[in-house]
């Protein structure tokens, strides 16, 4: 079975835990707010609009519908598809959930098989793929009101992407590609936003080794791509 899941949280950093999840099977539509064991940060609010008055009464992880449900889909027959998947699984594990099954990062796979996208976020990948185009006649049935950075309105964009990408490879491959590194082109941020990083290998190759020495969260993909064109230059 598939499982397409998202979760917010209360920030982007190392102590930051699950404020809310949103999942999709081929028999449920789940969503809950979850009570964290820290406050939402405004930043965090600002994109997710959770406030810490809208979990205060709700139920911490462990104690939550959440954890009851997904234990009951945590088996090796099970595939979790998110986008981003490394950081889902990440926070779950802060939670004290570790996933046995097989996973799907529809991120990687589309770094894999889209890799003249200038961005590869999901509401990035919304827009630029089309996916919009089809997301009122997936949503309506399923009672899903759209809105960016929802948990359960991004479960059904992976879902979407999930599907457009089946159009260029099997499940079996983008279980794949979904454990492969992936090369990375171009800039996506910083002084060479849109820049081939290839090029900064050879012009530069000085900030691309001070980003490996000093990004420590740097995204797996993009130090592996800096370190392939170092080694390239």
């Amino acid at each position: 079975m598939l499982i397409f899941f998202d979760c917010e949280t209360t920030g982007l950093e190392a102590f930051d835990r699950i404020c809310s999840v949103g999942f999709i099977t081929q028999d449920e539509v789940f969503y809950e707010l979850i009570k964290p064991p820290r406050k939402i940060r405004p930043e965090a609010s600002a994109l997710q609009h959770i406030t810490n008055e809208m979990v205060a009464n709700k139920k911490c992880f462990e104690d939550s519908k959440t954890q009851e449900k997904l234990a009951k889909l945590n088996s090796k027959e099970n595939i979790l598809v998110s986008h981003n998947v490394a950081f889902d699984l990440q926070m779950l594990q802060k939670e004290g959930f570790v996933w046995q099954g097989a996973i799907i990062d529809t991120l990687k796979c589309t770094r894999h098989l889209i890799p003249e996208c200038e961005q590869y976020a999901l509401q990035f990948l919304r827009y630029e793929l089309k996916l919009y185009q089809h997301e009122l006649q997936e949503a309506k049935p399923l009672e899903i009101t759209l809105a960016a950075h929802h948990a359960l309105s991004d479960a059904l964009h992976v879902k979407l992407l999930y599907t457009y990408l089946l159009d260029m490879a099997t499940q079996e491959q983008l279980v794949d590609l979904s454990m492969e590194h992936a090369l990375i082109t171009k800039f996506a941020f910083g002084k060479y936003k849109g820049r081939y990083l290839e090029e900064i290998a050879l012009s530069d190759p000085g900030y691309l080794q001070w980003m490996l020495g000093n990004m420590f969260d740097m995204d797996d993909d993009l130090r592996y791509s800096v370190e392939y064109y170092l080694a390239q230059s």
